[in-house]
């Protein structure tokens, strides 16, 4: 499993959050200890937020722990929203396409999880994209696969639903096929303004995921273990849950699969 932090509030410098705390995310690539594994060393990727409207992004497939160049850009780039993630892969090649955040348009996102029996649906989730959503394919994980079926079921005007309906996809496909479904499901994603964030598994091991106040930008964090468990406020954030985070205060509440608005493929 994989280990990510995300931020919203004023502008920070990076390495507040990823490289500089104790048990930072780069800590957290070579020793998390809330994770099935606490070797995370497929690549890393982050997404932040400037004065344009979509977000930069940088990926690569090198352990965050040897990359001098993501701590260079940790500190020299402020943002008042990011998201980061270091990757230990379920599934996939260790490539560039395949490291998270993945983006689209104005949103970004990244997981901790994974789709149980995936090699036996993909092609059956892959074929129920639109063919517009299809064409933004570029890697070949399960995740990224998620973020595609988010966008189908509308994430721009409806977030917490657009999940929703996709894990109702996932779950009836895994059926479909005869399997019982298997998911394990913890999220953030961003359009620029908000911060969203989900916890969810079909069993009753959700992958771990907390929140704080931040006390250099007064904004919070979201991440999938603290990095920093010295003073920190941290709340943990209960399994079946959807989070959404704005300049304003945060509102977490019940999270559910709900039918999808659109037709599985046969």
């Amino acid at each position: 499993m994989c280990r990510w932090a995300a931020y919203l509030g004023e502008a920070v410098f990076l390495e507040d959050i990823l490289t500089a705390p104790c048990h930072s995310l780069i800590a957290q690539s070579h020793c998390a200890q809330e994770a099935k594994s606490p070797t995370n060393g497929d690549g890393f990727g982050l997404a932040w937020y400037g004065d344009r409207p979509g977000p930069g992004l940088y990926r690569d497939i090198l352990p965050a722990w040897s990359d001098p160049n993501l701590k260079s850009l940790c500190r020299q780039i402020k943002s008042g929203l990011f998201l980061a993630h270091v990757r230990a892969s379920t599934g996939g090649a260790t490539s560039r396409m395949n490291c998270h955040p993945f983006i689209s348009g104005p949103w970004s996102f990244m997981h901790n999880g994974q789709i149980g029996g995936f090699e036996k649906i993909r092609r059956a989730l892959e074929n129920s994209l639109s063919d517009a959503v299809f064409d933004q394919r570029e890697g070949t994980t399960d995740s990224e696969l998620f973020f595609l079926l988010m966008i189908d079921e509308g994430l721009a005007g409806d977030p917490q639903g657009a999940v929703s309906r996709a894990t109702y996809r996932v779950l009836e496909t895994s059926r479909r096929a005869g399997l019982e479904p298997a998911l394990k499901l913890t999220a953030a994603f961003a359009d620029g303004q908000a911060l969203h964030a989900v916890r969810y598994a079909t069993d009753a091991h959700a992958p771990t995921l907390y929140t704080s106040s931040f006390r250099k930008g007064g904004g919070r964090c979201i991440v999938s273990e603290p990095f920093d468990r010295e003073g920190g406020d941290w709340q943990a954030i209960p399994p079946s849950s959807f989070v959404t985070m704005t300049k304003d205060g945060i509102d977490i509440g019940p999270f559910a699969p709900a039918a999808a608005k659109l037709a599985l493929a046969g």
